[in-house]
Order: structure tokens, then sequence, then C-alpha cells
């Protein structure tokens, strides 16, 4: 059970969280191949409520790795002119799941549509070419950095659980939500 002082903090993080995410329109993707071999890559998104959608070629790398492994990592990164500073630029990571959606499927549908709604009728066009495929992204645990030790790890459902990291980018947060809350605001 979250205290009213993590209450406090996840409600002001969560609304900046999903400005962030609405104002970028690529993700980068780190994405590996049948034999592990990574490779980074980006590609357009758009947000639906059930989760994030790509739309990429086979014939791209990253197209055929998620093809060979649905496992990923994403990130969505502030542009270096908006940044303060680029040892701290705003970004959001999380590790995720991909799933090809099946075209003749509703949720093929929806996530075209998201896509078009966000880039025009460029999508309709890719989206009717056989080597595109449409995925789902799922993430499943995510770290929020706002600049100079403010990290906060996103877990749960959607993720929506918010803890302050005190340690860096890794390990488990034990700081009170009470000094996170005084460097949030």
């Amino acid at each position: 059970m979250s205290t009213e002082k993590e209450q406090r903090l996840r409600e002001k993080l969560l609304p900046e969280i999903e400005e962030f995410k609405a104002q970028r329109s690529t993700l980068q993707l780190a994405t590996q191949d049948a034999n592990g071999v990574p490779n980074a890559s980006y590609a357009p998104f758009a947000l639906a409520d059930d989760g994030f959608y790509i739309l990429v070629s086979e014939l791209a790398r990253h197209g055929t790795n998620l093809k060979a492994s649905n496992k990923l990592s994403v990130m969505l990164v502030a542009d270096e002119s908006e940044s303060k500073s680029v040892f701290a630029r705003k970004r959001l990571t999380f590790d995720a799941t991909a799933e090809m959606v099946a075209r003749d499927s509703e949720t093929f549908t929806k996530g075209v549509a998201a896509l078009s709604a966000r880039f025009g009728e460029m999508i309709d066009n890719l989206a009717g070419l056989t080597d595109f495929n449409l995925f789902k992204l799922n993430p499943h645990h995510g770290l929020y950095v706002k600049g100079f030790g403010q990290a906060f790890s996103l877990s749960g459902a959607e993720l929506l659980d918010v803890d302050w990291k005190r340690d860096g980018h890794h390990g488990t947060p034990k700081e009170p939500a009470e000094k996170a809350l005084s460097e949030f605001s």
C-alpha cells in the first residue's frame, strides 16, 4: 500500500511523464537478432490506451530482429537542444516485449488508426505493404530520468507505480518519498 507521500509523488510525476511521451514522435529501439547481436535504431510511434505501436519493415534490421526476438529496450529522450545539460537529458526508458499484430485483427486496425492519426496518410500506404509489420510494444519495467539525482523507477500495470531511485539507475529504491517530492518541486 502506498503512503500519502508516495501517492503525492505519483500524482505529480505521472502527468509529467504522459506529457513527455506525447511530445516525442519517435522511440529509440534496442533489439537483438536470433544470435543475440544488438542493434540500435528508432521508429515513429503512436500511443494508444493499450500500449505503444510501431510499423516497421522486415527489410530493416530492427524489423527482422523483432520477429526473431520479442525482447527489447526502448527509450524516449529529450532533444539535446531542449536540455540544460547533455549529461542529464530527460528520458524515459523501459524494457518491453514486442507483439506482432495480425493484419486481420481489431488490434491491427486500432494500431494503424493511432499511427495514421499522428502521422497521416503515409501510414495507410505503409500498412498496405506486405513487408511492413505492426508491433505492439508492452512495457513491463521503466525508468524516468528528469535530471541529476532525479531517477524514478516505474513498474506495475501500465508503469503506474513510481519509486524515487537514490542509488543511481539500478538497485532498489529506498529513499523516502518526502525527499523525492522536495527535489521534484
